[in-house]
């Protein structure tokens, strides 16, 4: 795209702004050359991936290319046979390993995170490289003793010569008849060679080499002539040191060189990876958001089929605490904006704002507007705005607007956007009106999607007549005579030059003078759109109202619900503790009763007189096992469906059996019945309270036996009583199993139960084909098939009852 356009449209300085967030310098050159794409796909690949990296970064927010470092540079001088330095080959082991960390922590995400993961895939780890650098220098650069058997040697023996050496030294300096000779008494260096520091005047005293003196010439640094083969020695040694370590620097120069293409490309794969983190960063640093990127739709000549609708936006250059956000639409049949209103209104702004988030998108960033907005992606974006007087070329501004129109008329087609300020003016009106318009005419005619601002009244009628194009203007308020910076879409703006002068404080003879030069058309047109944006104002101020309200009603509803809820619980916390109450008397009662018994049992009383108190004390209990819950407290009493809950005891009708709820929907629930799961519907469910479950399991125990043989007391009846959705019979003998499976059958099917579950076991498999034999034929079994794999498989048949006639 035209760099001179973008410039004029501010943005380098958001790449500049973007190039903050980079993490390494190669990232940071990348977002500032960064250049809006004129392909859709790009740009929608571009979006995407920026959209990723800020859902990363939500996940991850501790992720980061912090580390990396452009090392393109070191590795080039490595492949020229340059012995690099040690920091440098530090660099290049951070950098690779800040690529390995990433690529592993993608390619885990890839379900998550497709475009980032791809790019990631170009990212070489170079393990063999990362793993000898971290063997041959420790974190500092210094090369590592067990770099080479040979360099452990030579320090060691370093080490050696270098303690004789001192040693030989101090014994020297601390020798008394030296003492007076010696300017001090220490072991220091020069030029590589350790020396003593002796009197000038006592030259020659101790016999050695001089090496250097002080700068006031009151000392020399000999080397004592008994150390110097000392001295020599341990200087060969390092030197057989440097050479040693200047060879392995140079064998890992080598091996970055046979990887310096891979090396090279993770550089930059890194760049691009953290290039998108700095876009996902700046997005949420101005509260942006993704736009919708289309194409060019049809539409009939001349309609280029562009899209352009910004929701709330805003200049990422502005401060966001004042900055006004604007709506920009152009209606399905409008290609062409004419923007209108007093200086220092926004007009401006409006236009920057508009192409700046145009390229924005086409870089892949995410702008600053609510969600919904959409854009179509341009070939280029032209811009002609403010003031360009050009000195050295003696153009006016005129002149300089009209060489800058000339070239856009050259270069734009269907598929560019022309963004025109102040068309037609820095000249005569009448002829700057005449040249706007004609302008307008050629723009329209090949189906450019323009947007211009302007001063002339004559574009005011164009905008309402001519097809394709629609007026605007910027408000403007009569009452602090201040630009309020809105866009209104579909209205021209109003001439406030009178109404100005008046609020300043224009004497009214001259403002009635100036009104009566006006003609009558321009003052009742002026007086029209005044109406008109009065009754736009009070629209958009009682729709405010009124989304006012809505929320202020949904934060009361809200409320109000949250009441309810509490007051539920607690009603349901009454309740509870009452039915609590209620189990606690009546075990406390059972427990005098058993304890009535026993004292009865030890008095010794007569056999006949015992049986009677037993009986009325059986019928005492079952009494009050029959006492039921009041029904005011159950749930549901009012004949409406009951509020269930998860955990709560319900009695499902269709199965005449008792359950739990274990899931919730708004029309049926999920009912754990014995060992089964099954959906019933709300209306068949009633609420049950510990009270009558342990009622019923009592009754249940009493009638049915143990392994659902048929209980021998005849104060219960068993012809209503459920004997339960399933009977295990695992363990039983065959001649034990089938007649209690008789008595369970025939319970159920008085009962009234559906089906029920006949629970065999695996084993040999002889009890479950003598159960299937039995139902095979009996009068009371419409149908038995083998159990689901997770109803219990081989080991369980699902036997269907007859109906009841």
């Amino acid at each position: 795209m035209k760099l001179k356009s973008a410039h004029t449209l501010e943005l380098p300085k958001i790449l500049d702004q973007l190039a903050r967030y980079a993490a390494f310098s190669l990232s940071q050159e990348l977002a500032l050359s960064l250049e809006p794409t004129p392909y859709l796909d790009e740009a929608q690949d571009r979006i995407n991936e920026t959209t990723e990296a800020r859902g990363l970064l939500e996940a991850h927010d501790n992720i980061t290319v912090g580390g990396a470092r452009d090392v393109r540079p070191e590795v080039a001088r490595a492949e020229r046979g340059v012995v690099i330095e040690p920091q440098a080959l530090l660099d290049i082991r951070a950098t690779l390993r800040q690529a390995t960390t990433l690529r592993r922590i993608l390619t885990r995400l890839r379900g998550q995170f497709p475009t980032l993961a791809a790019v990631a895939e170009r990212l070489e780890e170079c393990t063999a490289l990362q793993g000898e650098i971290g063997r041959v220098l420790d974190d500092t650069g210094q090369v590592l003793d067990s770099a080479s058997p040979k360099l452990a040697r030579v320090r060691r023996d370093i080490r050696i010569a270098f303690d004789r050496l001192h040693s030989k030294l101090n014994n020297i300096v601390h020798n008394a008849n030296n003492a007076q000779y010696l300017q001090e008494t220490l072991v220091t260096q020069r030029h590589g060679r350790y020396v003593v520091p002796l009197k000038a005047e006592f030259k020659g005293r101790i016999p050695g080499i001089v090496h250097d003196q002080s700068s006031s010439g009151a000392t020399l640094f000999i080397e004592p002539l008994s150390a110097v083969e000392m001295g020599n020695a341990l200087r060969e040694l390092e030197l057989e040191e440097e050479n040693e370590v200047r060879r392995i620097l140079r064998e890992l120069c080598e091996m970055v060189s046979h990887e310096a293409k891979y090396i090279t490309r993770t550089v930059e794969t890194l760049a691009l990876l953290d290039l998108a983190l700095a876009k996902a960063k700046y997005a949420n640093a101005l509260e942006a958001t993704a736009p919708e990127l289309l194409d060019f739709r049809d539409a009939p000549h001349p309609h280029p089929g562009s899209t352009l609708l910004l929701k709330q936006a805003r200049h990422p250059l502005l401060d966001p605490k004042t900055v006004v956000p604007i709506d920009m639409e152009l209606a399905e049949d409008v290609f062409t904006l004419v923007i209108t209103g007093p200086n220092t209104g926004g007009k401006t702004v409006a236009l920057k704002t508009v192409g700046l988030l145009v390229l924005m998108a086409q870089c892949g960033l995410h702008i600053p507007v609510d969600d919904g907005s959409k854009l179509s992606v341009f070939r280029e974006v032209f811009a002609d705005i403010g003031d360009e007087q050009s000195i050295e070329q003696s153009l006016s501004t005129f002149s300089s607007h009209m060489t800058n129109i000339i070239g856009i008329l050259e270069d734009a087609d269907e598929q560019t956007l022309v963004i025109l300020d102040e068309l037609g003016a820095g000249t005569d009106p009448t002829e700057g009106a005449a040249l706007a318009r004609a302008l307008l005419d050629e723009l329209v005619g090949r189906g450019i999607t323009t947007l211009v601002t302007t001063h002339h009244p004559e574009l005011k009628i164009y905008g309402h007549e001519k097809a394709g194009v629609s007026n605007a203007s910027v408000e403007f308020d009569l009452k602090t005579l201040a630009p309020t910076y809105r866009l209104i879409i579909g209205l021209p703006g109003r001439s406030n030059a009178l109404a100005i002068a008046e609020g300043l404080g224009l004497h009214a003879p001259i403002i009635a003078s100036a009104r009566a030069l006006v003609g009558d058309t321009d003052l009742a047109a002026d007086d029209l759109l005044d109406e008109i944006h009065r009754k736009r104002e009070e629209t958009r101020r009682a729709a405010s109202a009124q989304v006012e309200s809505f929320q202020k009603a949904e934060e009361l509803r809200a409320e109000l619900r949250g009441r309810l809820h509490e007051i539920e619980e607690e009603r349901r916390r009454v309740l509870t503790e009452a039915r609590e109450e209620a189990d606690n008397e009546l075990e406390a009662l059972r427990s005098e009763i058993r304890r009535m018994r026993k004292r009865l049992q030890a008095a010794g009383q007569p056999l006949d007189i015992i049986k009677q108190v037993e009986q009325e004390t059986a019928t005492l209990d079952e009494n009050m096992l029959a006492l039921p819950v009041p029904e005011s407290q159950v749930p549901g009493d009012n004949g409406d469906t009951p509020d269930f809950r998860v955990g709560d005891l319900v009695w499902v009708s269709t199965l005449n059996a008792e359950g739990q709820i274990t899931e919730l929907s708004a029309s049926d629930a999920e009912v754990m019945v014995g060992r089964l799961r099954l959906r019933a519907n709300l209306g068949d469910l009633t609420y049950r309270s510990k009270t009558e479950s342990k009622r019923d399991k009592k009754q249940k125990r009493i009638a049915i036996g143990p392994r659902g043989r048929a209980a021998t007391r005849t104060e219960v009846s068993t012809k209503t009583a459920t004997p339960g959705l399933e009977l295990d019979m695992r363990g039983q003998r065959i001649e034990d199993a089938i007649p209690s499976m008789e008595d369970y059958l025939d319970a159920a099917y008085m009962s009234g139960m559906p089906f029920v579950r006949i629970i065999h076991g695996k084993g040999t498999g002889a009890l479950r084909q003598a159960v299937r034999d039995r139902l095979h034929g009996h009068p009371l079994v419409q149908r038995y098939e083998t159990g689901k794999p997770k109803e219990g498989g081989d080991g369980v048949t699902i036997v269907t009852l007859v109906k009841q006639a």
